[in-house]
């Protein structure tokens, strides 16, 4: 049985493959702009289907510089014309959640969350989160994605997320993700656990070809990295995330377990707004950010 570093380097192969036909698209797209022709936003398909979060290894630096360090544009949305997942389907007010050990260990060390009886219908969620580059506060939904904020929540309280940076972005038309929650900063650590993908993948029956088909991940939302799904049907999500700053096409297979406040998608847009480290499209931050605190209040 392939290890979930070889299925992750199948996967980072597959991805390299479809950005070199992302590029060659996004070229005949410039011209055609540059023709005069009205095409609208194009985003290949094939250029994030199956794109598996965890599989970019950066190395992220950690030192804290200022804005004015950095050259930064003014970064604008594009709104995608596709539409986003069907609406979560109603849960009993408490589910069962399940965390099997991971083949790779904790990052940092933590213990797993409670498993049982875990609440779908309490209070909202609130996460503050300070980073190097300004406030960013989230609200969790527990209603669609309870395991998924039970994990996120037990983690935060643990301290997991605490001095820990973000280690990639991609901040283009049709793609803009800040993806963080890796102690190590190389786009592999993980809490030693793993779990089943939630909303929007649990709407879908098992096999539906929708399962494959781009929708539209609005800015704003925050949903969970992984890395595809093991050969026995089990999902690999563990504590990496990305926060959503520009509409992304993606394939309904990662949890959207959220919401990002005014103030963070100001911290968000600022940071997109230096691109990415070198001029490349994917990859670490040339503003880097670091989570100094993540605080569930």
């Amino acid at each position: 049985m392939p290890s979930n570093e070889q299925r992750r380097a199948a996967a980072k192969r597959k991805l390299e493959r479809q950005l070199v036909r992302r590029a060659e698209q996004e070229k005949k797209r410039k011209r055609l702009m540059i023709a005069g022709s009205v095409l609208g936003v194009i985003v290949v398909a094939a250029a994030v289907t199956g794109v598996y979060f965890l599989t970019k290894s950066e190395d992220a630096d950690t030192t804290a510089e200022s804005s004015s360090q950095v050259p930064t544009t003014t970064f604008v949305n594009t709104p995608l014309d596709l539409p986003g997942p069907p609406p979560p389907a109603a849960k009993p007010a408490t589910v069962d959640c399940a965390y099997p050990a991971s083949t790779e260990p904790a990052a940092k060390p933590v213990n797993a969350p409670a498993t049982t009886s875990v609440a779908t219908d309490g209070p909202e969620v609130k996460v503050a989160i300070d980073s190097t580059q300004g406030p960013i506060g989230l609200t969790l939904n527990s209603a669609q994605a309870p395991c998924t904020v039970n994990s996120l929540v037990s983690l935060a309280n643990q301290g997991y997320f605490d001095k820990t940076s973000c280690h990639r972005i991609v901040a283009s038309p049709g793609f803009g993700i800040l993806q963080c929650g890796d102690p190590q900063a190389s786009g592999m650590g993980g809490p030693g656990y793993t779990f089943d993908n939630e909303y929007p993948t649990d709407v879908f029956p098992a096999g539906d070809p929708a399962l494959e088909q781009p929708v539209n991940y609005k800015r704003g939302v925050v949903a969970m990295a992984n890395a595809g799904t093991t050969p026995d049907g089990k999902g690999t999500n563990g504590s990496q995330f990305f926060l959503v700053f520009g509409d992304t096409q993606l394939p309904p297979n990662y949890t959207i377990f959220g919401t990002i406040d005014e103030a963070g998608l100001a911290t968000l847009d600022k940071v997109a707004g230096a691109g990415v480290k070198g001029g490349a499209e994917d990859g670490a931050p040339a503003m880097p950010i670091s989570f100094t605190s993540v605080k569930v209040a």
